[in-house]
Parts: C-alpha cells; sequence; structure tokens
C-alpha cells in the first residue's frame, strides 16, 4: 500500500497520535504530496525565502507545485530577500502569494514612531505577520511549515500533524531534519543560497531585526538579538488561536 492510500484509510476521523506514530516511515515528499491530495485547494504553505527554506521549496516544486507559497511582506525586509524570493519563483516555479499587514509600513510609523521591534517586538510581529497570517489562513483547513525541532526549544516538542483550536491542521513535514540534513540536501541539489549568507546571515527575518551570526554561535542567534525573543508568533499560540484572537499583545 502507498502511504498516500495508508493515510487516507485512516482519515475517517483523523487519528492524529497514530499518523504522528507512523510517520517516521514516510518521506517529506510523501508527506506533502498526502497533503496536497486531501487538502487541496484548501491548504497552503508559507516560507520567509532564506537559505535553509530552499529544501521544502524544492521539494514542493517536485510534488505539488501548485500549492501556494505565502510570503508576508513586511515592508521590513533585506531587498536581498525580495530578490531571493523572485529568484526561486522563476527557477523552481513556486506559485508565491505575496501577503501584507493591513497597517502599511508609512502607518505603522506615523502611529508607533521608529524602533517598535526594539520597544514591544510582540506587537510588531503581531501587526506585521501574525494577523496577515492568521487572515490567510482563514478558510484554509491545513498549513504547512517548514519548522525543525533542532531550531529552537519552543519547537523541539512539536509533531509532524497538530490539529489546531481553529481547525487548522498544521503540518509539519520538515520536522524531523536536522541542520546537517538540510545543508546535506543543499549541497546534493546545488541549490542557491540566500545572497546575506555568505556575510553570515544565517536565519534572517526583517531586516532590523537580523544581525550577522559569529563562529559557534547557534544559527537563530542573529534574530531579536539582545530582546529574548526567538519566535515571530507565527508558529506559537498567537498564530494558532484564530478563533477569539485573544492572546494578542496589547497596543
Amino acid at each position: 500500500m502507498t502511504p498516500r492510500n495508508d493515510f487516507k484509510a485512516a482519515l475517517p476521523g483523523l487519528d492524529i497520535a497514530h499518523f504522528n506514530a507512523r510517520l517516521g516511515q514516510f518521506s517529506t515528499g510523501e508527506i506533502l504530496r498526502w497533503a496536497w491530495e486531501t487538502f487541496k485547494p484548501k491548504i497552503v504553505t508559507s516560507s520567509s525565502f532564506q537559505t535553509q527554506s530552499v529544501p521544502l521549496l524544492h521539494i514542493i516544486s517536485r510534488v505539488c507545485p501548485q500549492m501556494p507559497v505565502l510570503f508576508i511582506d513586511t515592508g521590513f525586509h533585506f531587498v536581498e530577500t525580495l530578490a531571493f524570493r523572485d529568484e526561486l519563483r522563476a527557477r523552481y516555479g513556486l506559485n508565491i502569494v505575496v501577503v501584507h499587514p493591513t497597517v502599511s509600513k508609512s502607518q505603522l510609523l506615523a502611529k508607533y514612531g521608529e524602533g517598535l521591534y526594539r520597544r514591544d517586538p510582540d506587537l510588531c510581529c503581531y501587526i506585521n505577520k501574525v494577523e496577515p497570517m492568521q487572515r490567510m489562513l482563514t478558510g484554509m483547513r491545513a498549513w504547512v511549515s517548514g519548522v525543525r525541532r533542532d531550531q529552537t526549544a519552543q519547537r523541539k516538542n512539536l509533531h509532524v500533524l497538530e490539529a489546531q483550536r481553529s481547525g487548522l491542521l498544521k503540518i509539519h513535514p520538515m520536522l524531523n531534519w536536522t541542520q546537517e540534513e538540510i545543508w546535506e540536501y543543499i549541497e546534493r541539489y546545488r541549490l542557491p543560497h540566500h545572497p546575506l549568507y555568505p556575510a553570515g546571515y544565517l536565519s534572517i527575518g526583517c531586516a532590523p531585526c537580523t544581525r550577522p551570526v559569529s563562529a559557534g554561535e547557534d544559527e537563530r542567534a542573529g534574530r531579536w538579538a539582545g530582546t529574548g525573543k526567538t519566535e515571530c508568533g507565527l508558529h506559537t499560540d498567537w498564530a494558532n488561536n484564530t478563533e477569539g484572537q485573544n492572546e494578542q499583545p496589547t497596543e
């Protein structure tokens, strides 16, 4: 029995615990193919378009190229990130959907002034990333994410399939990949690197909140440096609480 049919045989009731116990025998491509064929067109993925995002995008381009790839354009990205996004779209035929916050960059600066990302990084991320993602996920059945267990303490206890309170199914096909495996895949398929990678930007978000990583530091050490923050909120309860949104930061 193929992995796809094996999944579908148990779909009535979608026993997530059962699936999570058996997912180790299926490849990332098999999980993605099942997810697309099961939930299309009510399924999306999202990407920050950095070097370590490319393996998942490469696999998507091979097994389900029609899947929408959401990119949240906060207005604060490095110009190199925007150029890399466009390069990957042209190279792999990705179905990229650009999403904007409801509050424009000029409106944000007019209301909060410069440096909101320093004074209240949680609020800044909520306005620019979490709310736009919540809006795009409305009506969706599944969301594919490229997070990995080895990235942060918050992510190490995740499962490949997770049901959100809103009824959305979160799918993590890369969850068990290690940093070493990511780079082995990049080298094997000669995948492109983000233009800022040679300068030490191992994990890239908005330009004001990202610095190069020094030798020996964790790959995400350059994100929100000095704030104690490790997540933008997309993969925490903020984004998952799409019904009431009662956990959003207060202004």
